[in-house]
Protein backbone atom coordinates (compact mmCIF):
# COMPACT_ATOMS: atom_id res chain seq x y z
CA UNK A 1 0.00 0.00 0.00
CA UNK A 2 1.23 3.27 -0.86
CA UNK A 3 2.14 5.99 2.15
CA UNK A 4 0.01 8.47 0.50
CA UNK A 5 -2.90 6.18 0.04
CA UNK A 6 -5.45 8.34 1.42
CA UNK A 7 -3.76 11.22 0.15
CA UNK A 8 -4.33 9.65 -2.93
CA UNK A 9 -8.18 8.49 -3.00
CA UNK A 10 -8.85 12.13 -2.20
CA UNK A 11 -6.79 13.61 -4.83
CA UNK A 12 -6.98 11.03 -8.11
CA UNK A 13 -4.20 9.17 -9.18
CA UNK A 14 -3.60 12.00 -12.19
CA UNK A 15 -3.46 14.96 -9.27
CA UNK A 16 -1.32 13.01 -7.37
CA UNK A 17 1.26 12.02 -10.61
CA UNK A 18 1.75 16.05 -10.99
CA UNK A 19 2.35 16.34 -7.24
CA UNK A 20 5.16 13.93 -7.22
CA UNK A 21 6.60 15.21 -9.97
CA UNK A 22 6.08 19.35 -9.89
CA UNK A 23 9.32 20.60 -8.72
CA UNK A 24 8.95 23.30 -5.85
CA UNK A 25 11.81 25.81 -3.68
CA UNK A 26 10.86 26.29 -0.58
CA UNK A 27 12.52 29.87 0.97
CA UNK A 28 12.91 29.61 4.71
CA UNK A 29 12.90 26.20 7.10
CA UNK A 30 11.13 28.13 10.14
CA UNK A 31 7.76 28.00 11.54
CA UNK A 32 6.27 28.11 8.39
CA UNK A 33 8.90 26.77 5.78
CA UNK A 34 9.99 23.18 7.83
CA UNK A 35 6.03 22.70 8.05
CA UNK A 36 5.12 23.18 4.86
CA UNK A 37 7.68 21.31 3.82
CA UNK A 38 6.88 18.50 5.79
CA UNK A 39 3.21 18.78 4.81
CA UNK A 40 4.20 18.67 0.59
CA UNK A 41 6.26 15.72 1.42
CA UNK A 42 3.62 13.80 3.23
CA UNK A 43 1.26 14.71 0.69
CA UNK A 44 3.50 13.16 -1.65
CA UNK A 45 5.51 15.91 -3.38
CA UNK A 46 8.45 14.37 -4.18
CA UNK A 47 11.25 17.50 -5.77
CA UNK A 48 11.19 19.76 -2.85
CA UNK A 49 14.12 22.06 -2.48
CA UNK A 50 14.49 24.07 1.09
CA UNK A 51 16.95 27.22 1.31
CA UNK A 52 18.00 28.50 4.74
CA UNK A 53 21.43 29.64 6.50
CA UNK A 54 19.97 29.46 10.13
CA UNK A 55 20.84 26.85 12.88
CA UNK A 56 18.17 25.47 15.07
CA UNK A 57 17.41 26.86 18.59
CA UNK A 58 15.92 25.76 21.78
CA UNK A 59 12.68 28.60 21.02
CA UNK A 60 12.02 27.09 17.56
CA UNK A 61 10.96 23.45 18.98
CA UNK A 62 7.53 24.58 19.53
CA UNK A 63 6.34 25.97 16.27
CA UNK A 64 8.86 23.76 14.35
CA UNK A 65 9.36 19.90 13.35
CA UNK A 66 12.84 19.69 15.26
CA UNK A 67 13.69 17.73 18.66
CA UNK A 68 16.24 18.72 21.17
CA UNK A 69 18.83 16.76 19.56
CA UNK A 70 18.75 19.17 16.71
CA UNK A 71 19.14 22.34 18.79
CA UNK A 72 22.36 23.83 16.93
CA UNK A 73 22.33 22.11 13.69
CA UNK A 74 21.22 23.69 10.87
CA UNK A 75 17.32 23.59 9.59
CA UNK A 76 17.79 22.53 6.26
CA UNK A 77 19.82 19.90 6.54
CA UNK A 78 17.84 18.10 10.12
CA UNK A 79 14.47 18.72 7.86
CA UNK A 80 16.24 17.35 4.81
CA UNK A 81 17.59 14.37 7.14
CA UNK A 82 14.02 13.92 9.26
CA UNK A 83 11.88 13.58 5.97
CA UNK A 84 14.17 10.98 4.16
CA UNK A 85 14.36 8.94 7.27
CA UNK A 86 10.02 8.95 7.78
CA UNK A 87 8.70 8.71 4.38
CA UNK A 88 11.85 8.54 1.82
CA UNK A 89 11.71 12.06 0.38
CA UNK A 90 14.75 13.44 -0.57
CA UNK A 91 15.09 17.32 -0.43
CA UNK A 92 17.67 18.83 -1.15
CA UNK A 93 18.74 21.61 1.43
CA UNK A 94 20.79 24.71 0.45
CA UNK A 95 22.23 25.71 3.74
CA UNK A 96 22.85 29.28 2.00
CA UNK A 97 22.05 32.82 2.99
CA UNK A 98 19.71 34.07 -0.51
CA UNK A 99 20.47 37.07 -1.70
CA UNK A 100 20.30 39.51 -4.76
CA UNK A 101 23.58 37.91 -5.92
CA UNK A 102 22.72 34.49 -5.50
CA UNK A 103 18.91 33.76 -6.57
CA UNK A 104 19.64 33.18 -10.00
CA UNK A 105 22.12 30.33 -8.41
CA UNK A 106 19.56 29.51 -5.82
CA UNK A 107 16.02 29.90 -7.38
CA UNK A 108 17.17 28.07 -10.98
CA UNK A 109 15.65 24.90 -10.76
CA UNK A 110 12.61 26.13 -9.29
CA UNK A 111 9.08 25.25 -10.92
CA UNK A 112 6.99 27.15 -8.28
CA UNK A 113 8.63 29.13 -5.24
CA UNK A 114 7.10 28.93 -2.24
CA UNK A 115 8.71 32.41 0.08
CA UNK A 116 8.17 32.47 3.82
CA UNK A 117 12.00 34.08 4.35
CA UNK A 118 11.73 36.65 8.26
CA UNK A 119 13.26 39.94 6.06
CA UNK A 120 12.29 41.58 3.77
CA UNK A 121 15.45 42.06 1.59
CA UNK A 122 15.56 38.28 0.81
CA UNK A 123 11.40 38.43 0.35
CA UNK A 124 12.33 41.44 -2.26
CA UNK A 125 15.39 39.46 -4.10
CA UNK A 126 12.45 36.90 -4.77
CA UNK A 127 9.41 38.31 -5.64
CA UNK A 128 11.84 40.07 -8.25
CA UNK A 129 13.27 36.78 -9.22
CA UNK A 130 9.96 35.18 -9.59
CA UNK A 131 8.40 38.43 -11.37
CA UNK A 132 11.43 38.56 -14.00
CA UNK A 133 10.99 34.87 -15.34
CA UNK A 134 7.10 34.39 -14.63
CA UNK A 135 7.55 31.86 -12.18
CA UNK A 136 4.50 30.95 -9.97
CA UNK A 137 5.46 32.23 -6.36
CA UNK A 138 3.62 32.04 -3.34
CA UNK A 139 4.43 34.42 -0.16
CA UNK A 140 3.10 33.50 3.35
CA UNK A 141 3.61 35.29 6.67
CA UNK A 142 2.74 35.80 10.25
CA UNK A 143 1.83 38.76 12.16
CA UNK A 144 0.72 38.23 16.18
CA UNK A 145 -2.72 36.72 15.30
CA UNK A 146 -2.92 37.12 11.21
CA UNK A 147 -1.78 35.70 8.45
CA UNK A 148 -1.61 36.15 4.65
CA UNK A 149 -0.81 33.88 1.65
CA UNK A 150 -0.55 35.73 -0.92
CA UNK A 151 0.72 34.88 -5.03
CA UNK A 152 3.33 37.39 -6.71
CA UNK A 153 1.19 38.79 -8.64
CA UNK A 154 -0.50 40.92 -6.18
CA UNK A 155 2.06 40.49 -3.39
CA UNK A 156 3.70 43.43 -1.54
CA UNK A 157 6.54 43.24 0.43
CA UNK A 158 6.80 43.94 4.10
CA UNK A 159 8.80 47.24 5.35
CA UNK A 160 11.77 46.50 6.97
CA UNK A 161 10.77 48.01 9.70
CA UNK A 162 8.94 44.61 10.29
CA UNK A 163 12.27 42.80 10.39
CA UNK A 164 12.34 41.33 13.99
CA UNK A 165 13.20 37.89 13.72
CA UNK A 166 14.05 37.60 17.34
CA UNK A 167 11.53 38.69 19.18
CA UNK A 168 7.76 38.28 18.50
CA UNK A 169 4.21 36.62 19.22
CA UNK A 170 3.61 33.40 17.64
CA UNK A 171 0.95 31.31 18.31
CA UNK A 172 1.19 27.50 17.14
CA UNK A 173 -2.07 27.12 15.65
CA UNK A 174 -2.19 30.04 14.02
CA UNK A 175 1.52 28.57 12.21
CA UNK A 176 0.00 25.19 11.36
CA UNK A 177 -3.75 27.29 9.95
CA UNK A 178 -1.23 28.99 7.65
CA UNK A 179 0.75 25.91 6.70
CA UNK A 180 -3.13 24.46 5.72
CA UNK A 181 -4.11 27.06 3.71
CA UNK A 182 -0.46 27.71 2.17
CA UNK A 183 -0.22 24.11 1.22
CA UNK A 184 -3.88 23.36 -0.25
CA UNK A 185 -3.42 26.67 -2.58
CA UNK A 186 -0.38 25.01 -3.72
CA UNK A 187 -2.01 22.00 -4.18
CA UNK A 188 -4.91 23.95 -5.93
CA UNK A 189 -2.79 25.82 -8.71
CA UNK A 190 -1.23 22.56 -9.46
CA UNK A 191 -3.98 20.92 -10.09
CA UNK A 192 -6.20 23.83 -11.94
CA UNK A 193 -3.35 26.20 -12.02
CA UNK A 194 -5.57 28.62 -10.52
CA UNK A 195 -4.33 31.19 -7.83
CA UNK A 196 -5.76 31.95 -4.63
CA UNK A 197 -4.96 33.77 -2.21
CA UNK A 198 -6.18 34.14 1.63
CA UNK A 199 -5.96 35.45 4.77
CA UNK A 200 -6.15 33.81 8.24
CA UNK A 201 -6.93 35.28 11.65
CA UNK A 202 -6.05 33.17 14.86
CA UNK A 203 -9.30 34.87 16.93
CA UNK A 204 -12.21 33.77 15.48
CA UNK A 205 -10.21 30.90 13.24
CA UNK A 206 -11.15 32.39 9.96
CA UNK A 207 -9.79 32.01 6.67
CA UNK A 208 -11.15 34.34 3.69
CA UNK A 209 -10.52 34.73 0.16
CA UNK A 210 -8.36 37.57 0.06
CA UNK A 211 -9.10 40.07 -3.02
CA UNK A 212 -6.67 42.75 -3.67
Amino acid sequence: MSIFFHEQLYRTNAVMAKLKNYPVTICGAGALGANIAENLARSGFDKLTVIDRDRIEERNLSTQPYYRSDVGAFKAKILANNLYRAIGTKVDAKIKELTPANTTQLLKDSQLIVDVFDNSVARQAVKDYAQQLSIPCLHAGLSTDYAEVIWNDVYRVPSEVNDDVCDYPLARNLVMLTVAVACEAIVSFIATAEQHNFSITQKDLTVQSLFL
